[in-house]
């Protein structure tokens, strides 16, 4: 898949769901509770054990067309070369690296760099980042967003952290090209094959669907 279209789907799906299971078996199991679920754009943390065992398995076993597998907390460029190689069709950092950038360009994957600041966003655009991810998008606020569009209106931006079913509308209805949800879709659950994450799953696939119209 190319970078643009990889793009186009983050977007089009809209909800991203980030990942730290406890065990590699664990990750895998709420993935597919998961996409049962309905959301289709999977982040799988470098924070799980095995990581890029559990991207490769789902890019080997994941037969659903719309599904596209990231990797989350990525700390370095030898990081994303593993999640790349692995089958990861993009990177997501909690910081801004130039280095993971270089990284992701040269098997042109999207790298998605955590952000608080606009001196980050003007430094992450200038390596070719299209896409940033807001952190922490609880205190920065969606009215950070519109901000940041005022001067800079080309940028996309994914808030995560902090995206919940109260806020996620506001979230949109102020610009995010995506955004990210992770514990708010494990609430509850005791592990990854807990039928409560689809029930959580499926109540913000419902909830976006009200929101796009």
């Amino acid at each position: 898949m190319k970078k643009a279209e990889i793009l186009n789907r983050l977007h089009e799906n809209y909800l991203v769901a980030f990942v730290r299971g406890k065990s590699k078996d664990d990750a895998i199991a709420a993935v597919n509770q998961m996409i049962e679920g309905g959301i289709y754009n999977i982040e799988i943390t470098f924070t799980t054990p095995q990581a890029e065992e559990v991207i490769q398995y789902l890019n080997q076993h994941q037969t659903h067309d719309d599904v596209v597998i990231g990797a989350g907390t990525v700390l370095d460029s030898t990081t994303a070369r593993l999640a790349i190689l692995n089958g990861a069709e993009y990177v997501v950092s909690p910081h801004f690296d130039p280095e993971i950038a270089k990284m992701c360009n040269r098997y042109s994957i999207p790298y998605l760099p955590g952000c608080g600041s606009v001196t980050e966003i003007v430094q992450a655009m200038e390596t070719g980042v299209d896409l940033v991810k807001l952190f922490p998008g609880d205190l920065l606020g969606a009215n950070f967003i519109k901000n940041i569009h005022g001067p800079i209106p080309h940028i996309e931006l994914m808030p995560s952290g902090g995206v919940s079913l109260d806020n996620m509308e506001d979230w949109y209805q102020k610009g995010a090209y995506a955004v990210g949800i992770g514990s708010a879709l494990m609430k509850g659950s005791k592990d990854g094959n807990d039928s409560v994450i689809k029930e959580n799953t499926q109540k913000f696939v419902e909830k976006f669907k009200k929101i796009r119209g």
